[in-house]
């Protein structure tokens, strides 16, 4: 490998796609850069996560990883749209873990995430089921997929309202306008 690694995420993904290295000498020149990022995101997901939680920042990481780089068939844009993937594994992972500990428990195991301040406003912090989270995702995306990649990117990948118009390649006015209508619609939708 040489010894200067790149650390452009969008370089190497794009060398990726145009099929100049192969998967393996793109994971082993990804990890490094964006490893960082990830745990951090999945540090704030997992501190989200109640206290006695068994999946840690470190294999959510991990599980995300393997999934991302096993993408066969997409194409990879750039670094945010790399970051944007990631958050909707995690996501995936996390709803996965909670229904397979719901299963466990016959119902009575639940998982609960608290969506900070990013979701629940001025009032504090609030803590949401995990799996009526995504079932209440899953229905605001049939109403605006937009409204849901917002939230998506917000409260599993963590980024900021730059970092998300960034990546969806919208305003910062429009972010902030759809994040706020989409909290409401997502609470009442929860609520009943």
């Amino acid at each position: 490998m040489d010894p200067s690694p790149r650390s452009d995420v969008t370089a190497i993904l794009h060398d990726l796609g145009a099929r100049k290295i192969d998967s393996r000498q793109a994971m082993d020149e990804l990890y490094p850069v964006v490893y960082s990022e990830l745990r951090r995101v999945a540090g704030g997901i997992m501190r989200a996560q109640r206290s006695d939680h068994t999946l840690q920042p470190t294999a959510l990481v991990h599980e995300a990883y393997v999934k991302l780089v096993n993408q066969r068939e997409l194409a990879w844009n750039d670094r945010a749209h790399f970051f944007n993937v990631a958050a909707r594994a995690m996501r995936h992972i996390l709803v996965n873990y909670a229904r397979e500990r719901s299963a466990e428990k016959r119902g009575g195991g639940a998982q609960r995430v608290t969506l900070d301040e990013r979701f629940a406003g001025d009032e504090g912090s609030g803590f949401l089921d995990v799996l009526a989270l995504n079932e209440a995702l899953d229905a605001l995306a049939k109403e605006d997929e937009r409204m849901m990649r917002i939230v998506e990117l917000r409260v599993f990948a963590g980024m900021t309202v730059k970092e998300t118009a960034h990546v969806l390649d919208i305003s910062e006015r429009t972010v902030k306008s759809d994040w706020k209508f989409a909290k409401v619609w997502l609470l009442e939708f929860m609520e009943g």
